[in-house]
């Protein structure tokens, strides 16, 4: 079970895709631009957003067909609390109208949805909504979408270090245990694999605090598209670009050529 085959020439450049080289693992995205779009077309921001939903529907599509394991959007920023009340709630109502409306092609699918960021901010509404829909299609193995909900890297790492610091007091953790496999197993992805690759949309060159531990060797891809105009087509250029790259973590060119041929 899973998404349906591309056909045509969408078939033929997934095809090359899966044989050109490394499909990555995990895609993170910041799904940026939705306001300006809207107000290029004297639209309310919101209008933006309500568009955005069209392109997260082809992308996860997309990322389900070519075999991506881990599709994570920044849906919610801890900082987009601070935008004005009415957008705020009607973004709220966006992301419930989506999870009642996605939830059901999702799990036909073999999808999984997870969640991360601090919960105890969200609406119990949208709680309730998003909590039905993870439990209904936890035991998917297709994919994994994983939306990042009043979330910030920072408050994860403050929030990990907290954790860590209570389980020493506790005697649950001693100093000496603590690496990077362990600090990362406190924050709220420690059971997600890093990011190979993040992309941001709408033309800025930040990260916005997002996935900021889980970066540290992801390969960065920014595109000029605002949000709801981008599609397939500029997730394969992404791709390619990745494709392109050589990930040395540190090696030289030498070491990672030997270890291929291992």
């Amino acid at each position: 079970m899973g998404f349906n085959e591309p056909t045509g020439s969408d078939k033929k450049i997934q095809d090359l895709l899966k044989t050109s080289g490394e499909i990555p693992r995990h895609i993170a995205i910041i799904m940026d631009g939705n306001g300006r779009w809207a107000q290029e077309k004297k639209q309310p921001r919101t209008f933006g957003h309500r568009q955005g939903v069209h392109s997260v529907r082809d992308i996860v599509e997309t990322c389900g067909q070519i075999g991506v394991k881990y599709l994570t959007l920044y849906t919610f920023s801890t900082e987009n609390w601070r935008r004005p009340k009415t957008e705020v709630a009607i973004l709220m109502k966006l992301l419930i109208r989506s999870l009642r409306s996605e939830t059901d092609k999702l799990h036909e699918n073999n999808v999984r949805l997870m969640a991360v960021g601090d919960m105890t901010a969200m609406p119990p509404q949208v709680l309730n909504e998003l909590n039905e829909a993870i439990e209904k299609t936890r035991n998917n193995k297709l994919m994994t979408l994983v939306l990042a909900l009043s979330y910030s890297g920072r408050w994860d790492i403050l929030n990990a270090v907290k954790n860590i610091s209570s389980d020493i007091s506790a005697g649950k953790l001693k100093k000496s245990d603590i690496d990077e496999k362990t600090f990362s197993s406190y924050l709220v992805t420690g059971n997600i694999p890093d990011p190979d690759l993040l992309i941001r949309t709408g033309g800025d060159f930040r990260i916005s605090n997002f996935l900021l531990w889980e970066s540290a060797y992801t390969e960065f891809y920014f595109d000029k598209t605002f949000w709801p105009e981008f599609r397939r087509e500029h997730l394969y250029k992404a791709i390619t670009e990745f494709q392109n790259r050589e990930r040395r973590f540190g090696m030289t060119t030498k070491q990672i050529q030997t270890k291929k041929k291992a």
